[in-house]
């Protein structure tokens, strides 16, 4: 018997009326959220920081307290990440909310994850969080206790869909392939409607995006799916959206979690009716022996200044901003780095279009440094510098910023705790099999495809592209739609072309993973976002735009593949 599971939060800020529209538009057995990410634990660090009884989500308690009674009256059971740093906490203020309704939930949550006070036991330095990457077995317990609501920490955002499945269809901690289909069901819904045409390349394709629906994992007892969404809701579900969603964030064949490791290289996509997609054949495998670990730490304080640099004699401009600033600051910062964005145009027929930006960024570990000793410097230029100075906005006091680093511990030496509803405690026991994670052996190559004449387009004519953030590392995945397509792609998008490109990886270690069955190539580009999104070290620190600039990117396509194509 399938089942039916809805996921209506992709990030700590999404849509806040996705609850009652997830559960108003149609029938569902449960309904996810995905609220954490590695910057929100940061921020989730810095909440705790200033009261120790926060460090979770606050939208989902305030989404609760509009949709508990909503989702008992259904029947629908609701998990979500959004416990951040304090599960108890956050089941704490649902117990309170329920009261306060008059309800009757249960209420459970899962703990253990966070190893703050271990970090120097366990060699993880000195950081300000420090949480492991749970599994799905702890979420399964709670449900199987009867919870209406399971609220956990860090788990992996897959976790929050397969715990609902393993639980429903009553798997067992080595049905490997099972787990797997529902990871990969999981991976594609946890970001909301990054599944349903957010984000999606194709996107002027989509005849409804203003409103796109939260996207749904019908699951079968073999771990196969059905992505789709609610009737009636906007946006779209088709091979192409869920192939991008697949490409997210991830390396190569193998997705590795806690409870299995998931062959994404095995799955195979079908288009089986409108807004219908089926994921079938996914092969899992026994799960790596540590868990990660995400850790956060505070790196020390930023600012920065944005100058406008209008009309002519842009490059000397900036040289002369350059050189004031450095000039007249009495202390440097450990760091200073500038940046020039040549979005000005000849001859424009407005102020705006004749400008460009001037960035200069800031680090240090003293406050002052990067705050007055820098501010004043930039503030103190405004009548003495280029023609037409201005800023963006006036320097800030400087903020405190920070970065984050994987860490890896053995899954033995990390608790696993499933809270009941009752006040009992479970421990859960990490996966007794388990297998060093490999990459895959490198597949073989469509055969060439013989190419007649070509034309200089930008590569996204022809191929889709969905790009983010691993720590410091971007990952790009690029992806087409048709095997003459593919037999082109496979071999011109190398590791050597990626770099040319795009010249701010050419000194960089990039790694190309090939997928063949999703007429795909994913490449990790190592150390482009400088030491994670918190850092903010790049334009686009998340590197969410670096698809996008991929495919703008001129190639030489064969015409054969450009007929039909809006150029």
């Amino acid at each position: 018997m399938t089942v039916r599971i809805g996921n209506c939060s992709g990030f700590y800020g999404d849509r806040l009326s996705a609850m009652r529209e997830m559960l108003e538009a149609g029938e569902l057995d449960y309904l996810t959220g995905d609220y954490l990410a590695e910057l929100t634990m940061l921020i989730l660090g810095r909440d705790r920081m200033k009261d120790p009884t926060l460090g979770y989500a606050k939208t989902f308690l305030r989404q609760a307290e509009d949709c508990l009674g909503l989702a008992l009256d259904k029947g629908v059971r609701i998990v979500a990440n959004a416990g951040g740093l304090n599960p108890s906490g956050l089941a704490d203020a649902l117990h309170a909310v329920n009261d306060k309704l008059g309800l009757s939930a249960k209420i459970a949550y899962v703990e253990g994850d966070d190893l703050i006070a271990r970090a120097a036991e366990l060699e993880l330095g000195n950081p300000l969080t420090a949480n492991a990457y749970l599994g799905a077995w702890g979420i399964v317990e709670c449900l199987n206790a009867g919870a209406d609501v399971v609220v956990t920490g860090r788990v992996t955002d897959a976790s929050v869909i397969v715990g609902p499945a393993a639980a429903h269809f009553g798997w067992q901690r080595d049905d490997f392939d099972q787990l797997a289909g529902a990871v990969v069901a999981g991976h594609v819904i946890e970001c909301g409607t990054q599944a349903t045409g957010g984000n999606y390349a194709f996107f002027t394709e989509i005849a409804d995006l203003d409103h796109p629906g939260f996207p749904i994992a019908e699951i079968e007892a073999d771990g196969s799916s059905v992505i789709t969404k609610h009737a009636g809701t906007g946006g779209a579900v088709s091979v192409g959206t869920v192939t991008a969603q697949l490409l997210y964030e991830v390396a190569g064949g193998r997705y590795a979690g806690p409870d299995v490791t998931a062959r994404i290289d095995t799955a195979e996509l079908t288009q089986v009716g409108p807004h219908r997609v089926r994921i079938s054949g996914v092969v899992g495998e026994a799960p790596p022996p540590r868990l990660k670990v995400s850790l956060n730490s505070l790196a020390g304080f930023r600012n920065e200044a944005v100058f406008v640099l209008t009309g002519l004699d842009i490059e000397d401009k900036a040289a002369l901003v350059q050189r004031q600033i450095e000039g007249g600051l009495v202390r440097r910062p450990a760091e200073l780095d500038w940046s020039l964005a040549r979005t000005d145009h000849a001859d424009a027929d407005t102020e705006e279009a004749a400008s460009a930006l001037l960035r200069c960024v800031v680090r240090d570990s003293d406050p002052k440094v990067v705050g007055r000793g820098f501010s004043s410097v930039a503030v103190e230029l405004a009548l003495a510098s280029y023609p037409g100075f201005t800023l963006t906005a006036p320097p800030s006091h400087g903020e405190p910023y920070g970065v984050f680093t994987p860490g890896y511990v053995d899954a033995k030496q990390v608790p696993h705790v499933a809270v009941l509803p009752n006040g009992a405690r479970v421990d859960v026991e990490p996966t007794a099999e388990v297998r060093d994670l490999e990459n895959v052996a490198e597949p073989d190559l469509p055969l060439p495809l013989n190419a007649g004449p070509t034309t200089r387009v930008p590569l996204g004519a022809v191929a889709g592209a969905r790009s983010g953030d691993k720590g410091g590392n971007a990952n790009v995945g690029v992806w087409v739609r048709t095997d003459e397509e593919w037999r082109w792609l496979a071999h011109v998008l190398t590791v050597d072309e990626v770099k040319r490109l795009l010249p701010e990886a050419a000194d960089l270690t990039v790694t190309r993973y090939v997928l063949p069955k999703l007429r795909a190539v994913n490449f990790v580009i190592e150390g482009i976002l400088g030491q994670g999104v918190a850092s903010q070290a790049r334009f686009d620190p998340q590197a969410k735009g670096l698809g996008e600039w991929l495919r703008s990117r001129h190639i030489d396509v064969p015409n054969e593949l450009l007929e039909g194509k809006a150029l």
